[in-house]
């Protein structure tokens, strides 16, 4: 609980006032645009997204891989002020649905003012490792951007992922991988998406032993080395209903 606390406390103070370290390596990378570019978003996408969106949090762009298609429903699981969202909004269209889970009320507060003359996308509060706030067999595709090393529990986060797709549905995520898994915890660094990650073995686990099928790392690349030695990489992960 202590954790989960903390992860409010930190991504409120984003939401509010952008205190993030932005991107791999050091901090001081420059503005939230130029951040979430460095993780592979596209400027000129991002161009087109409400600017108070792009806060230059997390480690990768999951929508490249996500293979959206018109109509179809996704779920962003920690949505933060939206991007992905937004992003997701052009390539569904009308006839498709955006939805965005965050637990915290600031994050959701900006997202939620940002999508001022969207229709087709809405955003809602829930714990992705309780109970995602989605229906039963709703979603064509889940995606997420380095948030499921923040849960304390991926198995159970990973079940409720799975519950929420139709069958045959996919699940596209980015997130941070170890070499060697913290053997104390920081709740600081746990915030900070290092010492709640796993090593690579033990996320592709997780994943299996929450029921999907046909998992697959699309992309790998080092991300920031801990001055512990322990070393993190970015990757992105899809898995089949």
């Amino acid at each position: 609980m202590q954790i989960k606390e903390k992860i409010r406390e930190k991504y409120g103070r984003v939401a509010v006032l952008n205190e993030s370290c932005c991107a791999p390596g050091d901090c001081g990378c420059g503005t939230p645009r130029q951040a979430a570019e460095m993780v592979g978003y596209d400027a000129k996408e991002l161009a087109g997204v409400p600017e108070g969106s792009v806060l230059g949090v997390g480690c990768g762009a999951p929508l490249n891989f996500a293979g959206l298609k018109e109509g179809e429903t996704v779920v962003d699981l920690g949505s933060g002020a939206g991007i992905d969202i937004f992003l997701a909004s052009k390539t569904i269209g009308k006839t498709g649905r955006a939805i965005g889970i965050d637990m915290t009320d600031e994050m959701l507060s900006r997202a939620r003012k940002n999508a001022a003359g969207y229709d087709n996308v809405e955003f809602r509060k829930g714990d992705i490792e309780e109970r995602i706030p989605v229906d039963d067999g709703t979603a064509d595709a889940v995606i997420s951007n380095c948030v499921i090393n923040l849960t304390t529990d991926k198995v159970r986060a990973f079940s409720e992922v799975r519950r929420i797709l139709k069958k045959g549905g996919r699940m596209v995520i980015s997130d941070l991988v170890t070499d060697s898994e913290a053997k104390s915890v920081d709740a600081e660094k746990w915030c900070s998406c290092i010492d709640g990650a796993l090593t690579l073995e033990n996320y592709l686990a997780s994943i299996k032993k929450a029921g999907f099928s046909g998992v697959k790392v699309l992309q790998e690349r080092p991300y920031i080395q801990e001055g512990d030695g322990r070393k993190i990489t970015s990757v992105v992960v899809r898995a089949v209903k």
